[in-house]
């Protein structure tokens, strides 16, 4: 058989389940999202477009994990079937050897690889940051769209508001009544005759700002107790938005968010060596990440063709489990390098030169036709333990 009808084989034999992968990868990973972003349409009346906005934002995200872990998975089933059906062995028969049908695999690890630096350093960063514009946007256009005349609103974290009138079209509240319980110990009563909200979107944050009213405090004290009354023609009252909508988000543009020429900017004017750390740690970590189909298409290769001696579901089950290790190495590397406890340069890029050499010696094991003796542990371990059959005695 020509060696280009080969590669084109395989190619479509690895190409089909990668799709199919990344579709149901990506689909289970926006299932999580669901929830939360559908409570918008639900409780805030959000339309459905901007919603789908939202998820559009979200999928370089979840492409950057997705991308590798199909490719991987890909490689598993292609060469698993190929091991099954005796199609490795007829190949090695008619004189093609390992490293030649490691060729096609390897150009669609680069083809990958390829797409992952560009998710992961231009597309991911520019994702996340209108994921938050967006976030903003539907905040602060939906604010006084949720607040109901008559009606009390704690859609707010530590405010309760009330409102009498509202005026739709210019969107200020009338009777205004606040209570404040941000800061536990001194909770404040504010009442005003207006007011509306104002949007910071340098900030992502929204305004109360109320007019022509009063604030009542009372503070306790070991020695007395005192009622404070202080009136105000303007008032601000500063609301994160973008914290409440979004969990874990950090006020301002969060590392995750710069582009890699701000990346690279903001390394050289770090006031700290931690904020250096981490940023290194950000660098490095996206251009890591890339590398993940090559080393995936290097360690998944021998697992599946080697499997079928233990079984389909246990190759199957180790290949994935290895994809797993190498994002929580990659992970414990960040934690360790953010902290300055390793260079970032050599944490990130370990979890590479691991699964590099590791994936070496498995195809030269392959190769040579040597089994790897770990993928049979477990049959071994279930023959160990398992319970022996009852046979009864033959009577004589």
């Amino acid at each position: 058989m020509p060696q280009l009808r080969i590669n084109k084989y395989i190619l479509k034999e690895i190409s089909i389940p990668t799709l199919l992968s990344l579709l149901i990868f990506t689909f289970v990973l926006l299932m999580g999202r669901i929830p939360r972003l559908t409570e918008l349409v639900i409780s805030k009346g959000v339309p459905a477009v901007e919603i789908l906005h939202l998820f559009s934002f979200l999928l370089p995200t979840f492409f950057s994990i997705t991308v590798p872990l199909s490719f991987l998975l890909g490689i598993l089933l292609a060469f698993g079937r190929f091991s099954a059906d005796s199609e490795f062995i007829a190949l090695k028969a008619s004189g093609v050897s390992l490293y030649s049908l490691l060729k096609p695999v390897l150009l669609l690890a680069i083809l990958f690889s390829l797409l992952t630096a560009w998710l992961t350093i231009a597309i991911e960063p520019a994702g996340k940051s209108a994921f938050r514009g967006k976030l903003f946007e539907i905040a602060s256009s939906r604010a006084s769209v949720g607040i109901r005349p008559g009606v009390f609103n704690d859609d707010f974290d530590g405010i309760v508001l009330f409102s009498r009138g509202m005026d739709e079209r210019l969107g200020i509240m009338r009777g205004v009544f606040i209570s404040d319980e941000r800061e536990g110990e001194t909770p404040a009563t504010i009442l005003a005759q207006q007011g509306r909200f104002i949007p910071d979107p340098s900030n992502y944050s929204l305004t109360l700002r109320l007019q022509n009213g009063s604030i009542h405090r009372r503070p306790f004290s070991e020695k007395k107790v005192t009622y404070q009354i202080i009136s105000f023609s303007n008032y601000d009252i500063n609301i994160d938005m973008a914290r409440q909508l979004s969990a874990g988000q950090e006020r301002h543009r969060s590392r995750g968010e710069f582009s890699w020429a701000e990346l690279q900017n903001a390394r050289q004017q770090a006031a700290n060596d931690r904020s250096r750390f981490r940023l290194d740690v950000e660098s490095h970590k996206r251009v890591a990440i890339a590398f993940a189909p090559l080393v995936f298409a290097l360690v998944g290769v021998p697992l599946a063709l080697q499997s079928h001696r233990s079984g389909k579901g246990a190759g199957f089950a180790l290949a994935l489990a290895v994809s797993l290790v190498y994002y929580l190495l990659l992970s414990i590397a960040s934690t360790i390098a953010g902290k300055g406890g390793l260079p970032a340069a050599f944490a990130l890029w370990l979890p590479n030169i691991l699964y590099l050499c590791g994936g070496s010696y498995f195809l030269h094991r392959t190769a040579i036709e040597q089994p790897l003796r770990f993928l049979s542990l477990p049959v071994r371990l279930y023959k160990r333990l398992a319970p022996k059959p009852f046979l009864p005695r033959r009577r004589r």
